[in-house]
């Protein structure tokens, strides 16, 4: 796949992309990011996961300001080497010091570093015929809400589905309160009613997961944003996740146990529907 990165503004292939050794973010996990879709040549939702990121850099105090310039940098790469399909990966590090140490230095620069890499989408199969997910404990830290760079917990999850089988594994707390999944948001539909946990800083508020409760609310489809639980799973009707890649992707079997009919539902449907509407009128 044809990518291109841009390191603090210097445009390189991806395979030559060259970060310092003592970088905070390759050090610590001291950086956060975002995952951009782009459809014909457009970035997706590009406002909104600008938002986020700066949230992010707030939160953990990485002083960089410069997303005006972010976004012109990013348009540009998309423009001038022809993107079309593609993914934008995003990083804002908290920079590299002399030496490695947990406090901030005292006078380093962010790194800013992004890449648009060529997309091949091969998830519709499984948009239409849904997907096997596991349950697994969540072991990530208090502040989900961030988007950093600190994965290892959900690398974890993922690889305990992948060997299990699974597309993906849905993360839940010693009680049983299901949150989201390793690297998606998880919807589920009870007592005629679509439910997703609250934005709290247990869950990512993931860019999809918004867009999905509008969505939601503009087809006239109740909303509640309430924590599913374990105990939950054999009378859900239906579950889904989303995501930047996933977009609107059914669960159709959980722990090997079908979830409603084991086939994607209606509103599962209905709501696939406004989403690739909103895409095609991009």
């Amino acid at each position: 796949m044809r990518a291109m990165a841009s390191i603090n503004g210097e445009i390189v292939p991806l395979a030559e992309a060259r970060i310092p050794a003592l970088d905070r973010g390759f050090l610590f996990g001291d950086a956060v990011y975002e995952v951009i879709r782009v459809y014909r040549g457009k970035p997706f939702l590009f406002e909104e996961h600008l938002a986020r990121l700066r949230r992010s850099l707030e939160a953990i105090r990485i002083p960089y300001t410069d997303l005006d310039g972010l976004r012109r940098r990013v348009l540009k790469l998309i423009a001038n080497y022809g993107f079309r399909e593609a993914i934008i990966y995003i990083q804002i590090t908290r920079g590299s010091d002399v030496t490695r140490h947990h406090v901030f230095p005292a006078k380093v620069s962010p790194l800013e570093f992004f890449y648009v890499e060529e997309f091949e989408d091969n998830l519709e199969p499984m948009r239409q015929q849904g997907v096997a997910v596991i349950t697994y404990p969540d072991l990530r830290w208090d502040r989900c809400d961030i988007k950093s760079t600190n994965l290892l917990a959900n690398v974890l999850a993922a690889q305990a589905a992948k060997e299990a089988g699974a597309y993906e594994a849905l993360l839940y707390l010693p009680d049983g309160t299901l949150l989201e999944g390793s690297r998606t948001s998880c919807f589920g539909v009870l007592g005629g009613k679509l439910l997703t946990a609250p934005t709290t800083p247990s869950i990512l508020p993931g860019i999809t997961r918004a867009l999905v409760l509008r969505l939601a609310r503009e087809q006239g489809i109740a909303v509640q944003e309430r924590v599913l639980r374990l105990e939950d799973l054999p009378q859900v009707a239906e579950l889904f996740l989303t995501g930047t890649t996933s977009e609107i992707l059914p669960i159709i079997c959980v722990d090997g146990k079908p979830i409603g009919e084991g086939r994607p539902g209606p509103l599962t449907r209905r709501l696939q529907e406004a989403y690739r509407r909103l895409v095609s009128a991009l």
